[in-house]
């Protein structure tokens, strides 16, 4: 786990755990689902401008710029020189920048991509409307489907002293929960929940 080198107590960047990488049978087969959601809250939609907001790795922007390769595709996460050696060895066009403060002005982004973000942010409504701040079009966003996020860890003896929580995840909502927030900025068009996730679409 990495926090920001602006603020060394706040929130980590980067994952925790690499789910990515996972060689669990079951872990994988999760990720395959949560993959494959992502995938179909992106049909239908033709961006030309792309923000992804709480990039990481890079791993889910890497796939939508193979998705959209016309489209111009910029990232954002807070500070940290290990993440950005492997934006540069994905060759993503990311910068650091904070969710609740995006160096960008408004409406310029026809799609904004939140994926695995808002729990880590202090201040999610403020990050949200940031992101309703700098969109024209649609949101995709996800964060993890408490409790069952949490119940899963502890199946697998993970975060045990944390009960379940993983490092880094200070905000915690139900699918209910989450769709909620996310209206209270954008018309919710659609909700998914590939397990342990909630994943939804909304629009400007």
């Amino acid at each position: 786990m990495r926090t920001s080198v602006a603020d060394p107590a706040a929130v980590p960047t980067g994952n925790s755990y690499d789910k990515y990488a996972s060689t669990s049978g079951i872990e994988q087969r999760m990720v395959r689902g949560f993959l494959s959601a992502l995938d179909s809250m992106l049909a239908g939609i033709e961006p030309r401008r792309i923000l992804e907001v709480g990039v990481g790795e890079g791993v889910v922007m890497a796939r939508v710029r193979e998705r959209f390769p016309e489209a111009t595709i910029v990232g954002v996460d807070l500070p940290d020189h290990v993440l950005a050696a492997e934006w540069g060895r994905l060759e993503l066009s990311c910068v650091f920048g904070d969710a609740t403060a995006l160096p960008f002005p408004d409406r310029a982004f026809d799609l904004v991509l939140a994926i695995e973000v808002l729990e880590h942010v202090p201040d999610p409504r403020r990050a949200l409307s940031e992101l309703a701040r700098v969109s024209t079009g649609a949101l995709v966003a996800s964060v993890p489907f408490e409790p069952i996020w949490r119940a899963g860890n502890m199946i697998r003896r993970r975060y045990v002293r944390r009960l379940g929580n993983t490092p880094g995840h200070v905000n915690h909502w139900t699918r209910w929960g989450f769709t909620r927030l996310v209206g209270s900025r954008f018309a919710v068009d659609v909700v998914r929940s590939p397990l342990p996730w909630t994943m939804v679409r909304a629009r400007r």
